[in-house]
């Protein structure tokens, strides 16, 4: 919340500077080729941010296609996402109060997913074991378990299955 009042307040600053070079190169005629470059540099920067303001690169597709997103919120506007990628690495963002994010890589054995190799997030020192995809009728959920002795797990809706895609691949480990 708070970035986005920041972001807000910093584009509209920019948006004031930009209709004050306007003005000036109007009404002083004086130094136009430098009031020119001013408006120029001000009006891409903000058409930019206006037309993409999650930014130029999405990052995330650099990493990877994605083959099953999953995505809960929780209380105070809290939310996980989980998203396993085609080349075997999985990246679970936790916000709340702050982003924390874990990257690791997975591999598949029968119906369980299995995590490893896990780089630790700010706010999480350890991340789950494993994790099983829980079909029912239309509705898809992914349980994180912690070892194998959770008995309760943590669920998240499956928002994204490509099935075709994840596959028991033994040997990317």
């Amino acid at each position: 919340m708070l970035t986005l009042l920041i972001s807000g307040i910093t584009w509209m600053v920019l948006a004031f500077a930009l209709v004050r070079e306007v003005y000036f190169a109007f009404a002083k005629k004086t130094d136009i080729k430098h009031r020119l470059t001013n408006i120029i540099i001000l009006f891409i920067v903000l058409f930019l941010t206006w037309l993409k303001p999650d930014g130029i690169i999405d990052f995330d597709k650099l990493s990877g296609n994605d083959v099953l997103i999953t995505q809960r919120e929780g209380g105070g506007n809290c939310k996980t996402i989980l998203k396993l990628k085609d080349n075997y690495t999985f990246t679970e963002r936790s916000i709340c109060f702050g982003v924390s994010e874990v990257k690791g890589k997975y591999y598949l054995k029968n119906d369980t997913i299995y995590f490893e190799n896990e780089e630790a997030g700010i706010f999480k020192s350890e991340f789950y074991e494993f994790a099983v995809v829980r079909t029912d009728k239309s509705y898809q959920e992914l349980i994180l378990y912690t070892s194998r002795n959770d008995t309760i797990g943590l669920w998240l809706p499956v928002i994204k299955n490509e099935e075709g895609k994840l596959k028991n691949k033994e040997d990317n480990r």
